[in-house]
């Protein structure tokens, strides 16, 4: 675990990214405060102009990474240019607007367990993602290992996926998805190319983007609290957003050349 850190401050922080940077978000617990239910999330209007001027500050060069599906993040931000990978990293679109998607096993053999399941509970809730399940136990935390065990029965009907935890939910997802394949496949291509990378996140799923910018020597944030390998932190989605205005305007104004030492 790397030292807690705050950012910005030029003295003991990174700095603030210039021109030559890409930036990637993860959404719930970083862009956005974690709502009871994901269709219950609240987006501050200030936030969709702010990633707007943001990515054109940067030739485009700014990404959500999340776990929702891209045409969630769509729906709540309303930039539907704006790159993104959703579902973990299952799905991707570049600056050509092209939706992309890792080729997945039929479902529906997972499914009927878990709505039993949901259905003897009504505290859980079944997402369907494309490509992808996930188990929500946050209105009934008690029912982790049930859970858990139930998602463990249903890996063992598809091929070729995964089990990925969060905040109170778990996953079957593709077993080739994930944040850090989602960072190092947008840094192969423009407008990401040759850029230092700077990844935010608050979840458990977002540690491994971490390792994978650092070890391409870029910056690394964790958003609230909780062990993890990112060198720096803010304290929640409201530090995240003030942080970007403020980056935002350094860009703006030419003051976003280089990075503080």
């Amino acid at each position: 675990m790397y030292p807690q850190r705050t950012l910005p401050g030029a003295e003991s922080g990174p700095g603030w990214p210039d021109c030559g940077c890409a930036l990637f978000f993860d959404f719930d617990g970083t862009l956005v405060d974690i709502a009871p239910t994901p269709a219950t999330v609240v987006v501050d209007p200030a936030l969709p102009p702010l990633l707007q001027r943001l990515a054109q500050q940067l030739s485009g060069a700014v990404a959500i990474v999340s776990g929702r599906a891209l045409a969630d993040i769509d729906a709540l931000l309303g930039l539907p240019r704006l790159c993104a990978a959703g579902v973990h990293g299952a799905e991707w679109r570049a600056l050509d607007s092209h939706v992309r998607r890792i080729p997945v096993p039929a479902l529906k053999v997972a499914v009927a367990p878990l709505q039993q399941l949901c259905a003897r509970f009504p505290g859980l809730r079944l997402e369907h993602k494309p490509g992808a399940l996930a188990l929500h136990y946050r209105q009934a935390p008690e029912l982790e290992a049930q859970c858990l065990q139930a998602m463990h029965d249903a890996l063992q009907r598809v091929e070729g996926m995964a089990l990925q935890r969060g905040k109170l939910v778990v996953e079957l997802k593709p077993r080739g998805a994930s944040k850090a394949a989602a960072v190092r496949r947008f840094l192969e291509q423009r407008p990401f190319q040759h850029r230092r990378a700077w990844f935010f996140g608050d979840d458990v799923t977002d540690e491994s983007a971490f390792e994978a910018v650092q070890a391409a020597g870029g910056v690394t944030v964790k958003v609230g609290e909780g062990e993890t390998l990112a060198e720096y932190r803010l304290a929640g989605p409201r530090q995240v957003r003030d942080w970007i205005e403020a980056a935002v305007d350094r860009l703006e104004t030419g003051g976003g050349r280089g990075l503080a030492p």
